[in-house]
């Protein structure tokens, strides 16, 4: 139940992160729209100053992860200065993680778990799409080390031309769009929760 729990935090971690619509990421082609729209979305968001939070306020498919942050007080945080990089799941993420699990995760005796999830999926400093393609070239086959807010390491490894991140208990998540723009940072959508443990 613990590591549900976990699972569920996290996964609302990344939902709040994640302002974008998230893009079939079996092909290619949904890849390369992603981007577009990637690209749409960071040009309005920094043209209208929008933060990490409001960003993903903005975007009903992140509902989940905004109630999330909203639960663990993080939203002032994540709408701090920064800058800041979120791994941030989508509500199918969330969607994954059984209801009885999410609903304690969003209670006031989860709110330590849950924000211990959320941090899991949050970088310090903005790491944009084509930066960690290249530090996970660099890293070779082991593949490249994300520290996180959180202080557990994340892992980014490229699989068929996409980024896929491993938790420390082995999950896998795919980043279905990235570069996201906020005034204080960069968000890139996954399609599953990361458990720090």
């Amino acid at each position: 139940m613990n590591k549900m729990s976990i699972l569920l935090a996290s996964a609302a971690a990344l939902t709040l992160a994640a302002c974008n619509n998230t893009p079939d990421s079996t092909t290619t082609e949904p890849a390369t729209t992603s981007t577009v729209a990637a690209d749409q979305m960071a040009n309005a968001n920094t043209a209208t100053g929008e933060n990490i939070v409001q960003v993903a306020q903005g975007n009903s498919d992140f509902s989940t992860l905004v109630t999330a942050v909203q639960s663990a007080n993080l939203g002032g945080t994540l709408s701090g200065t920064g800058p800041f990089t979120v791994f941030a799941p989508t509500n199918a993420a969330f969607d994954k993680i059984p209801q009885a699990t999410r609903d304690e995760l969003l209670s006031p005796a989860g709110r330590e778990r849950l924000t211990g999830i959320l941090n899991y999926h949050v970088v310090q400093g903005e790491v944009t799409a084509a930066q960690l393609t290249q530090a996970i070239e660099a890293a070779g086959p082991n593949g490249h080390t994300i520290n996180t807010v959180n202080g557990a390491p994340l892992t980014a490894r490229l699989e068929n031309g996409q980024v896929v991140l491993t938790d420390a208990a082995g999950n896998r998540s795919i980043v279905t769009q990235t570069d996201v723009d906020a005034s204080n940072g960069v968000i890139h959508a996954i399609d599953t929760v990361l458990m720090p443990a």
